[in-house]
């Protein structure tokens, strides 16, 4: 099997269902890219408990675009990454899988990313900035200068590229020599909104600009919604800088909630509409209070310290109980993993008694944490702990 063949067939079912499609990534987690991607395009029977691949994929199963998608991605420089690949964001995105998202939720299965830096790296100390599209010159204002202080601090930007607050983020960023993020609510290859060409340009010269749509699609409100799930999860942070009482970036501080993101609100004038979300969540104890770039750090790592040495950033510190950290289902899966030397996923499975597809998250959460290390095809302990204490 050629590594052409296997980012094929990841392109193949990264457009095969609207995304997030929880059956499908279930589908994969068990099976593999490549015979997922067979089974859904020859519509192979499954078994029961994947019965819900067949609906979600009816509309789009025989449109096999992959080649065309991978083509259009290099024209753009834009390439796809995967679960398989180094760069992928897993203690991110681990959020997702963890939490209660059964609205437009679960982690992304592919993302096309756009730009040379590594996503992983970049989004490992990120904070997003969202707010309204018609901002006040308030809000332009506080979200430059919030923006500048935090790449003075050592921390990336996340927006959503959008015009407002989204594009002043982005901006300062740049003009800081900051790096910034765009996530997209269509394909790679589109440029949303038409307006914002050349900064999405400016931005995957030395940030990156990323989706989960396939190259072609259009942007939708729907997307919109979903996509505002990756700006928070990809976050050390949230912080809404203006918001009316019904808005995208609303929607995104409650994707944040959800997803146990430290959320902050930047206050605004008691006249002003477009900051009425803002004290509404500050008032009501959704958001912490920021105004300025020390507040959100603080929000980030109470205890003074960098993100990376807490657990609301990178990888958190092991206890001495390294398996306290985990569920059941993790610990046996931990349990299966001898002290030395490494084993395959389909081997922890038949010393675990669990199944494959309930391994692999359950090795993401040990990897998050720093208690195992993968190398794309097996598993090993990190180091030598006594876990009996």
């Amino acid at each position: 099997m050629t590594d052409d063949t296997v980012r094929s067939a990841w392109a193949y079912l990264a457009a095969v269902a609207e995304p997030p499609c929880a059956a499908v990534a279930n589908l994969v987690a068990e099976v593999g890219p490549v015979e997922a991607a067979g089974a859904i395009r020859d519509r192979t029977p499954l078994p029961g408990r994947h019965r819900d691949v067949r609906a979600a994929t009816e509309a789009r199963h025989h449109l096999d675009c992959a080649v065309d998608h991978l083509r259009v991605a290099e024209a753009v420089d834009a390439r796809l990454i995967t679960p398989d690949d180094a760069e992928w964001p897993a203690w991110q995105l681990l959020r997702l899988s963890v939490a209660d998202t059964a609205t437009r939720g679960g982690p992304p299965l592919a993302l096309w990313v756009r730009g040379q830096a590594p996503l992983s790296d970049v989004v490992g100390r990120s904070v997003a900035l969202v707010g309204s599209r018609a901002a006040s010159s308030y809000g332009e204002h506080v979200t430059a200068r919030l923006s500048s202080d935090l790449v003075l601090d050592g921390w990336s930007t996340v927006s959503g590229g959008a015009y407002g607050i989204d594009g002043v983020a982005h901006r300062a960023t740049l003009a800081s020599g900051g790096t910034t993020v765009a996530v997209l609510a269509c394909g790679i290859d589109r440029d949303y909104p038409a307006g914002h060409a050349r900064l999405l340009s400016e931005i995957a010269s030395t940030g990156l600009v990323i989706t989960e749509y396939a190259p072609g699609t259009t942007a939708a409100k729907h997307r919109f919604l979903t996509r505002n799930r990756l700006v928070a999860a990809l976050s050390s942070a949230v912080i809404v800088v203006e918001a009316g009482a019904r808005s995208g970036a609303a929607n995104t501080a409650a994707w944040a909630r959800k997803l146990d993101v430290p959320l902050g609100a930047v206050p605004g004038p008691v006249t002003s509409a477009t900051s009425l979300g803002c004290h509404r969540m500050i008032a009501d104890g959704q958001a912490h209070l920021v105004v300025d770039a020390g507040a959100v750090s603080r929000l980030v790592a109470p205890d003074g310290g960098r993100v990376g040495d807490s657990a609301l950033g990178g990888r958190p510190v092991v206890t001495d109980r390294v398996t306290d950290i985990l569920d059941e289902t993790g610990r046996r899966a931990h349990d299966a993993i001898p002290r030395h030397g490494a084993v395959t996923v389909t081997e922890i499975a038949v010393t675990s008694g669990l199944t494959a597809a309930e391994v692999r998250p359950a090795l993401a959460m040990m990897e998050a944490h720093g208690l195992v290390v993968g190398d794309g095809s097996t598993w090993r302990l990190a180091a030598e702990r006594d876990t009996s204490n």
